[in-house]
Protein backbone atom coordinates (compact mmCIF):
# COMPACT_ATOMS: atom_id res chain seq x y z
CA UNK A 1 0.00 0.00 0.00
CA UNK A 2 1.43 3.22 -0.94
CA UNK A 3 0.66 6.70 0.68
CA UNK A 4 -1.13 8.98 -2.16
CA UNK A 5 0.37 12.53 -1.94
CA UNK A 6 -2.46 13.76 -3.92
CA UNK A 7 -4.84 13.74 -0.90
CA UNK A 8 -3.13 15.78 1.31
CA UNK A 9 -3.48 19.92 1.99
CA UNK A 10 -1.11 22.39 1.72
CA UNK A 11 0.41 21.48 5.29
CA UNK A 12 0.53 17.92 5.22
CA UNK A 13 2.63 18.33 2.16
CA UNK A 14 5.17 20.34 2.87
CA UNK A 15 5.64 18.42 6.56
CA UNK A 16 5.76 15.18 4.20
CA UNK A 17 8.55 16.66 1.77
CA UNK A 18 9.94 18.16 4.54
CA UNK A 19 10.52 15.26 6.28
CA UNK A 20 11.54 12.97 3.54
CA UNK A 21 13.92 15.49 2.62
CA UNK A 22 15.67 15.31 6.52
CA UNK A 23 15.56 11.72 6.32
CA UNK A 24 17.63 11.77 3.14
CA UNK A 25 20.18 14.48 4.23
CA UNK A 26 20.75 12.17 7.51
CA UNK A 27 21.21 9.21 5.60
CA UNK A 28 23.36 10.79 3.14
CA UNK A 29 25.29 12.52 5.86
CA UNK A 30 25.51 9.73 8.18
CA UNK A 31 26.50 7.20 5.33
CA UNK A 32 29.92 9.58 4.43
CA UNK A 33 30.51 10.52 8.05
CA UNK A 34 31.38 8.64 11.33
CA UNK A 35 29.86 11.47 13.49
CA UNK A 36 26.42 11.00 13.23
CA UNK A 37 24.50 14.44 13.40
CA UNK A 38 20.57 14.96 13.81
CA UNK A 39 18.39 16.83 12.37
CA UNK A 40 17.76 19.01 15.29
CA UNK A 41 21.49 19.52 15.65
CA UNK A 42 21.69 20.34 12.15
CA UNK A 43 19.49 23.25 12.62
CA UNK A 44 21.15 24.67 15.10
CA UNK A 45 24.68 24.14 13.59
CA UNK A 46 22.69 26.07 10.67
CA UNK A 47 21.78 29.01 13.18
CA UNK A 48 25.44 29.21 14.10
CA UNK A 49 27.24 29.15 11.07
CA UNK A 50 24.79 31.83 9.74
CA UNK A 51 25.30 34.06 13.24
CA UNK A 52 29.25 33.44 13.07
CA UNK A 53 28.95 33.85 16.88
CA UNK A 54 25.74 34.09 18.50
CA UNK A 55 24.37 33.34 22.04
CA UNK A 56 22.45 30.22 23.92
CA UNK A 57 19.54 31.98 24.15
CA UNK A 58 19.54 33.65 20.71
CA UNK A 59 19.59 30.18 19.52
CA UNK A 60 16.85 29.11 21.67
CA UNK A 61 14.64 32.11 20.68
CA UNK A 62 15.76 31.04 16.91
CA UNK A 63 14.27 27.46 16.97
CA UNK A 64 11.26 25.48 17.85
CA UNK A 65 13.08 23.57 20.58
CA UNK A 66 12.51 24.20 24.31
CA UNK A 67 15.18 25.76 25.55
CA UNK A 68 16.06 22.57 28.12
CA UNK A 69 16.38 20.78 24.99
CA UNK A 70 18.26 23.43 23.19
CA UNK A 71 20.75 23.38 25.54
CA UNK A 72 20.92 19.42 25.49
CA UNK A 73 21.85 19.13 21.81
CA UNK A 74 24.23 22.19 21.91
CA UNK A 75 25.91 20.07 24.91
CA UNK A 76 26.14 17.35 22.43
CA UNK A 77 27.74 19.50 19.53
CA UNK A 78 30.30 20.86 22.09
CA UNK A 79 30.84 17.10 23.28
CA UNK A 80 31.11 16.20 19.14
CA UNK A 81 33.50 19.20 18.70
CA UNK A 82 31.44 21.19 16.75
CA UNK A 83 30.94 23.88 19.17
CA UNK A 84 32.68 25.78 21.52
CA UNK A 85 30.52 27.64 24.85
CA UNK A 86 31.69 30.64 26.66
CA UNK A 87 31.24 33.69 28.29
CA UNK A 88 30.00 36.80 27.23
CA UNK A 89 32.85 39.48 28.03
CA UNK A 90 29.59 42.20 28.88
CA UNK A 91 27.36 39.46 30.28
CA UNK A 92 28.02 36.92 32.35
CA UNK A 93 24.50 35.16 32.70
CA UNK A 94 24.47 34.83 29.02
CA UNK A 95 26.63 31.62 26.95
CA UNK A 96 28.26 32.71 23.62
CA UNK A 97 28.36 30.16 21.21
CA UNK A 98 30.32 29.73 18.24
CA UNK A 99 31.39 26.75 15.65
CA UNK A 100 35.11 25.40 15.72
CA UNK A 101 36.86 24.66 12.14
CA UNK A 102 35.86 21.27 12.89
CA UNK A 103 31.67 22.18 12.81
CA UNK A 104 32.15 24.61 9.83
CA UNK A 105 33.95 21.81 7.83
CA UNK A 106 31.31 19.51 8.82
CA UNK A 107 28.24 21.82 8.32
CA UNK A 108 30.09 23.31 4.76
CA UNK A 109 30.16 19.43 3.73
CA UNK A 110 26.68 18.91 4.21
CA UNK A 111 25.62 21.95 2.69
CA UNK A 112 27.22 19.89 -0.25
CA UNK A 113 25.77 17.26 -0.13
CA UNK A 114 22.25 19.37 0.26
CA UNK A 115 23.15 20.72 -3.13
CA UNK A 116 23.76 17.69 -4.56
CA UNK A 117 20.12 16.99 -3.41
CA UNK A 118 18.84 19.85 -4.53
CA UNK A 119 20.54 19.28 -8.31
CA UNK A 120 18.67 15.71 -8.29
CA UNK A 121 15.47 17.16 -7.26
CA UNK A 122 16.02 19.97 -10.09
CA UNK A 123 16.92 16.84 -12.58
CA UNK A 124 13.00 15.35 -11.92
CA UNK A 125 11.17 18.64 -11.72
CA UNK A 126 13.17 21.07 -13.05
CA UNK A 127 15.38 23.99 -12.58
CA UNK A 128 13.16 26.59 -13.36
CA UNK A 129 10.13 25.30 -11.45
CA UNK A 130 13.08 24.59 -8.39
CA UNK A 131 13.67 27.85 -8.22
CA UNK A 132 9.91 28.80 -8.45
CA UNK A 133 9.56 26.62 -5.53
CA UNK A 134 12.48 28.09 -3.50
CA UNK A 135 11.30 31.68 -4.28
CA UNK A 136 7.24 30.82 -3.00
CA UNK A 137 8.78 29.35 -0.08
CA UNK A 138 11.22 32.86 0.60
CA UNK A 139 7.92 35.22 0.33
CA UNK A 140 6.18 37.14 3.04
CA UNK A 141 2.80 34.49 3.23
CA UNK A 142 1.12 36.80 5.51
CA UNK A 143 1.31 34.22 8.63
CA UNK A 144 4.47 35.35 10.45
CA UNK A 145 4.53 36.51 13.63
Amino acid sequence: MSFNLHQLDLLDLISERYLKLRKISEAQWNSHHELPISKSEWFILLRIYQEKETTVSFISKSVDITRQATHKFIKQLQEKGLVEVGEQENNRKEKRIQLTTFGKECYEKNAQLQANLEKEIAEHIGQERLEQLKDILKMNWGIEQ
